[in-house]
Order: structure tokens, then C-alpha cells, then sequence
């Protein structure tokens, strides 16, 4: 035996059989790759069933895609146009732009006042909300009221919200089909993509 086998204890012998060794641990982790119980299609297929049900939850549960059915949020929003809304947060204040189904037909409105707050609209024309005359920016007609449908003043429950189309001489809203209740929003508009755009 020669001195450096002596002193590091390794021996010829000893040095293949660690060698030996380290191969086989290769070769069992290649083995063990080459042995995955999915090929490439399975992989795909199952990457693409995730992702489908992923979407399907965001869209199901989280966030939803309507078109605006009518003029009756013009300018702001136009017929056709494409909309999302979140779903998730029923937090809603006034101004904030929703979509909501009533008597199974789909509307798109902006909430002028909630739970707690009397709306009234006088016989002159005008919205008035705890006894204050809204002025909204984004309105280009005076509110009109509606005959034999809704009676001013009209204080809402908790849970309700009072809903105006944004064309005020004849949109189809809370003062045609009364106020409407959190189950009845589907959400908030958080985007909405043009029609000629798409």
C-alpha cells in the first residue's frame, strides 16, 4: 500500500465502488425522469383544463361580461358597448355604475342613493336626495319624473338603492321599476370597451 492510500485511507478498490455508486444515483434519477407517469400531451391537456377553470372561476364568481343593452347610458356608455363588472364587493355608493337584473331583464344604471336616503323628484323636473339638488357633472338632462309608477318622496330601506339610467327624459330605471336590492346587482363596472373598438 503506498503511503498516500495510507494517509487518505482510500484504496483503488474502495475509489471504484464509489464511483460505481454515483453512477447508479445518475442513472436511477434519469430512469426516474424518463418514467413520469404523464408524456407531453397528458401535460398540456391537464395545463389547459387549469387554466379553463380558472377563467371560469374569475368569470363565474369574480368578474362578469355584459353589453350594454340600450341608449339609455349615453354618452357615458353606448348600445353594444362591452362591460366588465366585479362581482365581489356589494360596497356600493352613490355614482358607481352597476349592472343589475330586474323582473329577468339585464340593466345598466348609476346608483344616485342607498339605504337610509329619501329621493324625490319634483313635478318641475330635477333630483333631489335628503333634501339637497344633486348636481351631476356627467348628465346632460334634467331628471323627469315618471307618473304612476313610484310616489315622492320615496325613502329607501337598507339594502336598496335608488337607480337612474343617465339619460334622464326617458331611460327605463328605479322610477319605473322601483328600487332595487343588493341581490339584484351583479356587480360594479370597473371597464368598459367600445363597440368600434372591438
Amino acid at each position: 500500500m503506498s503511503d498516500t492510500e495510507k494517509i487518505t485511507g482510500n484504496t483503488p478498490e474502495k475509489e471504484s465502488s464509489s464511483a460505481e455508486t454515483s453512477d447508479k444515483k445518475e442513472k436511477s434519477k434519469k430512469e426516474k425522469k424518463k418514467r413520469s407517469p404523464m408524456g407531453p400531451i397528458q401535460t398540456f391537456f391537464l395545463n389547459a383544463l387549469l387554466i379553463v377553470t380558472a377563467i371560469w372561476l374569475l368569470c363565474g364568481f369574480v368578474f362578469g361580461f355584459t353589453t350594454v343593452p340600450n341608449g339609455d347610458m349615453s354618452p357615458n356608455l353606448k348600445a353594444g358597448d362591452l362591460l366588465m363588472y366585479y362581482q365581489l364587493n356589494k360596497d356600493y355608493v352613490a355614482q358607481d355604475v352597476v349592472v343589475l337584473k330586474k323582473n329577468d331583464t339585464v340593466y345598466v344604471g348609476r346608483i344616485v342613493a342607498k339605504g337610509g336616503d329619501t329621493i324625490n323628484i319634483p313635478d318641475e323636473g330635477g333630483l333631489v336626495i335628503n333634501g339637497n339638488t344633486m348636481i351631476e357633472s356627467n348628465i346632460y338632462d334634467t331628471t323627469v319624473r315618471y307618473e304612476g309608477f313610484v310616489s315622492y318622496p320615496l325613502t329607501l330601506n337598507d339594502g336598496e338603492f335608488f337607480v337612474l339610467a343617465d339619460i334622464r327624459s326617458s331611460g327605463e330605471d328605479s322610477r319605473y321599476y322601483g328600487p332595487v336590492s343588493e341581490d339584484e346587482i351583479l356587480g360594479k363596472v370597473i371597464t368598459a370597451v367600445r363597440r368600434n373598438h372591438i
